[in-house]
């Protein structure tokens, strides 16, 4: 399923190395657009409420952090 987080990142900015990069919002790798369009494909992709508390830079700036929200947001709503 990271295979699925990364293919959502990639169709956003396929410019980026979503593998090695971990500073993807502090660095301004990912912009407030893109990051609009990552929280609705998550949500869709993976059944899961992003609220506006998971909306920090801490929980974006990497696909490992990115994944790492995702399953715990489905943790959370099992």
């Amino acid at each position: 399923m990271m295979d699925q987080l990364l293919e959502i990142l990639e169709d956003i900015n396929p410019d980026n190395d979503y593998m090695a990069e971990d500073k993807l919002i502090d660095n301004g790798l990912l912009d407030s657009l893109s990051l609009l369009t990552l929280v609705s494909e998550l949500e869709d992709a993976f059944g899961i409420e992003i609220t506006p508390t998971d909306l920090i830079p801490a929980n974006f700036n990497s696909a490992a952090a990115m994944w790492e929200m995702v399953q715990r947001l489905q943790e959370a709503d099992k």
